[in-house]
């Protein structure tokens, strides 16, 4: 899909979240509707208001500004983030209250069918209850500080995963090699170069015998990384540095000009990927000699389901000389 198509959907999802707020708003009516302060009632429901629809309209007005073939910036990251965070929240809040209004709708037809409250001269269809709109509020709690904290915390809580890899065939060299494996950087999507830098100090701090990047430099454009070539080309071990390329790197998910501008991005990125003191390997193999022994260390191009698969293995495996090893 083009990114038109994309922004055609986003439209229809934005339409939809706005009648979504009609309906949170007439619940957030009923949960402080028995308050006191009649300002702080109408600072809570029309503050809602203000904050959802603004972050709507921003985004889309920020959408339909978009450089397709720069992709997404730190800020266009940002708003979609908050629109997404807001849409999955006030799904849950509707869910909820929903679920309430549905079984206060049985009541009022099981007493308009047994005319049941006419002798009391009561509504067939009873009000909803506030306990409803509190339920709603606290489950919508959950994903709305889960998605904060992904976007605030979380993407920079970097931990290191050890993980002992056993071969009954490793030469004995390698008995104790160490190895550091980084993956899908998305480097277009930082916006705290002291937090991300943390991440790669902890690299560092490993001391490894050979640092591995497994794809995803970029979200989708190679000047993303640029700004940070200074930092992650600080990632150097002994024995090498040697990356591959993922599925995001060939630029596949932004609409560019032109299918020469796509492929000079490609180009540009790859050079970076030397800038970084990276040895990309397309589909080719590179022998490390430890102690007399050999190994070899097989790069191949992103290959996955669901995903383009241009990667050759057979081709990665040549010269290979698997008896010697």
């Amino acid at each position: 899909m083009h990114w038109g198509g994309f922004f055609r959907v986003f439209i229809v999802i934005a339409l939809i979240s706005t009648l979504m707020d009609w309906y949170v708003f007439s619940g957030l009516k009923t949960f402080t509707g028995d308050w006191q302060s009649v300002r702080l009632r109408q600072s809570v429901i029309y503050g809602y208001l203000l904050i959802s629809v603004g972050i709507t309209i921003v985004f889309i007005a920020g959408f339909g500004s978009f450089n397709t073939s720069r992709g997404m910036t730190p800020f266009h990251e940002w708003m979609f983030s908050l629109f997404i965070t807001f849409f999955v929240t006030k799904l849950f809040f509707i869910i909820i209250l929903s679920l309430g209004d549905l079984g206060l709708f049985v009541v009022g037809i099981f007493n308009h069918i047994t005319n049941s409250n006419a002798a009391v001269n009561q509504p067939y269809f009873p009000g909803r209850r506030k306990f409803i709109s509190e339920a709603a509020i606290l489950v919508a709690a959950f994903p709305l500080t889960g998605f904060l904290y992904a976007m605030f915390k979380g993407k920079y809580d970097y931990k290191v995963h050890r993980q002992t890899i056993y071969y009954d065939d490793l030469p004995d060299a390698f008995d104790g090699f160490t190895i550091t494996q980084l993956s899908d950087i998305h480097s277009g999507s930082f916006d705290d170069t002291k937090a991300m830098q943390r991440g790669i100090d902890l690299a560092k701090a490993q001391k490894s015998d050979l640092f591995v990047f497994t794809g995803d430099l970029v979200n989708n454009a190679a000047w993303e990384i640029e700004q940070y070539i200074p930092n992650f080309s600080q990632l150097k071990a002994p024995y090498g540095q040697f990356s591959i390329l993922g599925n995001h790197d060939y630029g596949d998910y932004i609409q560019w000009d032109s299918e020469h501008e796509k492929a000079a991005n490609l180009v540009k990125l790859k050079q970076h990927h030397q800038d970084l003191g990276y040895r990309l390997l397309l589909d080719e193999n590179v022998v490390i000699e430890k102690g007399g022994q050999k190994i070899a260390l097989l790069g191949v191009q992103n290959w996955g389901s669901g995903f383009i698969k241009i990667g050759n293995l057979d081709k990665a495996l040549q010269g290979v000389d698997k008896d010697a090893f």
